[in-house]
């Protein structure tokens, strides 16, 4: 179900639609589910709208048919045959000259479609447009993010009561999700990453069979979704005693991070909150121990744009829902990340997320 008034989702089609004018186009054609949802309401898995300055027209398939006049105030066509061909009937039917299409978001096999299906039309690709109104997020939006924020982290003290030594990651992770569910979310935002000891040096690691012993590293990164919106945090655990140098990491990471934090604020770019970050780890000398970007957006989708990299000048504004999630990995050893969904707000920003960040030894 939508979280968004009627009002609401016109006024984002809106702040889209003007730009018909610039791009010379007499529709936008949306087919990324996500952006689907972020336009006109609707939470269904098969789903394209199309949209002139005056239309907004929803397809879907029958089996939608109930819940997309529940979720969408579009104007809903549902398709007894392929999307794309109800589509094109009404892009003749409308007689439109001009579609601007999602280029970063149509696969080959559906632009070919639509262009064999539309010989006389002509295709504008546009990149990000959507993309880029989602980046700064209601006060409706930010409220459903701390939610999912919150209940993300209620999963995780919960999960942890239940663990043991010698527990296996597979069980941590099947623990932590059971959790999220019991708690009301819709589901995981992505794969529940558990990984120990030397596992923890891969950022990405699937959680296996492999049993979490003491005198080591346990790295839990999860996510919930709640009412479509996706949270996002990492902690890393010691499982007993630490050796001098891996405390050593986890406090050039928590310090790393913290000084992230402090450089975001509106104005600021991505790449200088990178920076800061990375200049943190320089001086202990395990900045090339970080090898990927200090956050991303999240929303609707789990990576979002902006991108919080080296090379991302996109300026952050209030309203932005970033994480901020520095790393070091050494191979044969392990791995520590600390990540917060945070929002920028007028002065800085707002850390959502409530879980501590000092080393817990379980």
């Amino acid at each position: 179900m939508s979280i968004l008034s009627q009002s609401d989702l016109a006024n984002r089609r809106d702040n889209l639609t003007v730009r018909l004018r610039e791009l010379k186009a007499d529709a936008f054609l949306i087919l990324a589910l996500p952006n689907v949802h972020y336009l006109g309401g609707f939470t269904g898995s098969n789903g394209a709208l199309l949209l002139t300055g005056d239309r907004s027209l929803l397809f879907t398939d029958p089996r939608y048919q109930t819940q997309v006049s529940q979720e969408s105030d579009c104007d809903v066509k549902i398709a007894k045959g392929p999307l794309i061909t109800e589509v094109a009937s009404w892009i003749k039917r409308l007689r439109l000259k001009a579609v601007a299409f999602e280029q970063n978001r149509i696969s080959f096999d559906e632009h070919c479609q639509v262009h064999a299906a539309l010989p006389a039309v002509r295709l504008k690709p546009v990149s990000g447009a959507v993309e880029r109104l989602r980046m700064v997020k209601s006060e409706t939006e930010i409220g459903t993010i701390r939610a999912s924020v919150h209940l993300n982290s209620a999963a995780l003290e919960q999960a942890l009561r239940q663990f043991k030594p010698d527990m296996s990651e597979l069980d941590l992770a099947a623990e932590i999700d059971y959790r999220m569910r019991i708690l009301g979310a819709d589901g995981t935002a992505f794969d529940t990453i558990v990984a120990s000891g030397s596992r923890t040096a891969l950022p990405h690691a699937h959680p296996t069979g492999h049993s979490i012993r003491g005198n080591q590293l346990l790295l839990v990164d999860m996510g919930a979704r709640v009412a479509g919106y996706c949270s996002d945090m990492t902690r890393t655990h010691a499982v007993g005693k630490l050796n001098p140098k891996t405390r050593r990491m986890y406090r050039a990471v928590l310090e790393s991070q913290l000084a992230a934090i402090e450089a975001l604020k509106p104005g600021a770019t991505c790449a200088s909150v990178d920076r800061a970050a990375r200049q943190v780890l320089r001086g202990y000398g395990m900045d090339k121990l970080f090898i990927h970007s200090t956050g991303h957006g999240l929303g609707l989708e789990i990576h979002e744009a902006p991108r919080v990299g080296r090379k991302d000048g996109t300026r952050l504004e209030r309203g932005m829902a970033i994480t901020i999630e520095p790393g070091v990995y050494l191979e044969g050893v392990g791995g520590i990340r600390i990540e917060d969904t945070v929002i920028v707000t007028e002065t800085g920003c707002e850390i959502l997320t409530p879980t501590g960040k000092e080393l817990v030894v379980l």
